[in-house]
Formats: structure tokens, sequence, C-alpha cells
């Protein structure tokens, strides 16, 4: 049983490894080789250590068999107030949302996509987006739950050029309402 709570300072160290391995699955071909071979888990989890102590809604998905001591994470989402610069077409911004491979297909990024627009919900926000890269192989899940292409962007990772699309919930019961229904 996976049960989905707000991320402890603890949980920072597995929620950098999730986000590492992640990665590495998910954009090989997409991103170069180096860049992937050089993140690092202890560099996201200090980000991730400063994220949940800062106030973030950082979401894990833990395994309910685990020791309390030593929750065992399988995935995780992050979401606040649109950042500045980052081209919001909302108030609310989904910043990430990674679950291991051999827990997808479960309903945990479906989970933790609703504990996200709670979250959005109770800080006000009116509306919710996220930011995915084209050529993500996971991007019709965003689609699935009702979000509607918005934006295209082009960034930089890893010194290459990546075009990403803004997928909006507007109002955010959208997102409530599609993370609450069986699809």
């Amino acid at each position: 049983m996976i049960i989905i709570r707000r991320a402890r300072p603890t949980d920072a160290t597995a929620i950098g490894a999730v986000h590492v391995a992640a990665w590495r699955s998910t954009y090989p071909g997409i991103l170069p080789k180096d860049y992937l071979a050089r993140l690092s888990a202890v560099r996201q989890a200090a980000h991730y250590q400063a994220a949940i102590r800062g106030g973030i809604g950082v979401y894990v998905a833990v395994r309910a068999d685990s020791d309390p001591g030593a929750a065992i994470v399988v995935g995780f989402a992050t979401a606040g107030r649109a950042r500045q610069g980052s081209g919001a077409p909302a108030d609310g911004e989904i910043e990430t949302l990674y679950v291991l491979d051999d827990w997808r297909d479960r309903g945990l990024g479906r989970r933790l996509m609703r504990a996200t627009a709670d979250h959005l919900s109770d800080m006000a926000c009116q509306d919710v987006f996220l930011w995915v890269l084209r050529d993500n192989p996971s991007r019709w899940f965003y689609a699935r739950l009702g979000g509607k292409p918005a934006a295209e962007a082009v960034i930089q990772v890893g010194g290459q050029d990546v075009t990403q699309t803004a997928y909006v919930w507007a109002p955010i019961a959208r997102l409530a309402e599609a993370t609450t229904s069986e699809r």
C-alpha cells in the first residue's frame, strides 16, 4: 500500500534518488548522455531539503509497509505559486512529478497530482500549469488528466536546446476532478 503525504526533511535523500532515477530512465536520447550521467542524487537532495524547509508543497508517495523512520519513497511531486520568469500561463505551478519505473501505472501520479491540486487550491490559486519536455514519452498523462497545451518554450538542459510544453488546468477544479475519477 502507498501513502501520499507531505514530505519531511528526512525524505530529501530519497526524493533526490527518485529524481535522478526518473531522469535517467525517461530522458535517454532526449537529453545528453553525459548530462544524465552527471546528475547527482546528493545535489538533488539538498535542493529538495531546502524546498521542504522553505514551505514549498512537496508530496511523496511512500510504501506504507516501510519503517516510518526509513520511509521508502517511490514518487514525489512539488507545487507552489508560479515561478517568476517561468512564462507562467497560470498562477499555480506543478514543478515536478516523478515516479520510479517499477511503481508507474498504479495511480500514484494521479494521486500526487491530486495532492498538488489540493495544495494549490489551499493557496487560493485559481488555475495551474506544468512544463513537460515535448519529447517526454509520458506527456500523454497530462492530456489524459485534462491538461490543455497552452505554450511552448525552448530551454537549455545540459547544453542542449529542448522544447517544453505548458499544460494548463483552468480552473484548477478541473485537475482536482480529473484526479478523483477513474479513467
